[in-house]
């Protein structure tokens, strides 16, 4: 009678090793079909463009080039974009990850006539496009001289809603009876963002931090328009301007997007727990 309970283990175990295995089979189909645009542009990069053609374009470098990403740096000048693109992303993303600390402890913590439609109105902002405020914005800017410059770059993008949203899902979570306690103890509102509200909602705080940089580092549009000089241009616009090169180089064009790309996969990498938790803390109001 003890065969029948052990063998029954021993299916269940097998039946739990077959539904592993085929997990792992479908994640490793989904990571091939999703690195696999990445390993092309890597062989696109590394192979001579003329060479590579004439061979039919396989799969695997062919004549390979190892300079051409010094050659995307500095004859392509991706190393001078991505020091402009730079300054204002880190400019972007603090000015947003401050003023959407602020917003959100108003919209959650303060009590003003009005604040409920307010919230609504900030937060429908996301639904405008950049194309409807970009003739605006440019002739704003060109109005405080600010075209070529950081001000320009940066200026109209100090403030997300995205961010509102996000931070103040996060402060949500945190329990009222916090701030009454903390009141009685004579914490003002300053006080508390900082010392208790910041730090209960850092993984949320953190994520939009990670989302605030890598939409700042992706802008095309508005760099595009408000900066008219070579000197300015972000490396989004660089890596367009390369791959208008004859096909006799467009490897360049290619290294280039590899290097522009790499400040991104190092944030992905090293910051993919916090973002994975930050969007799912102020899931549940605990």
């Amino acid at each position: 009678m003890s065969a029948v309970p052990a063998s029954r283990t021993q299916v269940h175990h097998v039946a739990r090793r077959a539904r592993t295995a085929g997990w792992y089979l479908l994640l490793t189909a989904l990571a091939v079909i999703i690195l696999f645009p990445i390993y092309m542009m890597v062989v696109r990069a590394l192979s001579t463009p003329v060479t590579y053609f004439g061979r039919g374009s396989p799969l695997y470098p062919v004549d390979v080039e190892w300079g051409v990403f010094r050659a995307a740096w500095d004859e392509g000048g991706i190393g001078r974009s991505m020091g402009v693109s730079t300054v204002a992303t880190l400019l972007m993303t603090g000015g947003q990850v401050v003023t959407a600390i602020l917003a959100a402890y108003a919209f959650a913590f303060l009590r003003f006539p009005l604040r409920r439609l307010v919230f609504v109105l900030f937060i429908g902002t996301l639904m405008l496009p950049i194309e409807v405020t970009l003739i605006p914005n440019v002739q704003t800017m060109r109005d405080l001289h600010w075209l070529n410059s950081f001000p320009g770059l940066v200026g109209p993008f100090l403030a997300s809603a995205l961010g509102t949203f996000l931070i103040h899902q996060g402060f949500r979570a945190i329990p009222t009876e916090l701030l009454d306690a903390a009141s009685l103890d004579g914490y003002g509102h300053m006080r508390f963002l900082t010392r208790v509200a910041v730090p209960l909602s850092k993984p949320v705080i953190a994520s939009f931090t990670v989302i605030a940089f890598l939409g700042a580092w992706n802008q095309f549009i508005w760099p595009e328009a408000v900066s008219t000089e070579t000197h300015w241009q972000t490396v989004q616009i660089g890596v367009a301007a390369l791959s208008a090169t004859t096909p006799d180089h467009s490897n360049i064009a290619f290294a280039g997007a590899i290097v522009a790309s790499l400040p991104l996969v190092v944030l992905l990498v090293a910051f993919q727990r916090q973002l994975v938790r930050g969007l799912t803390a102020g899931a549940v109001k605990g």
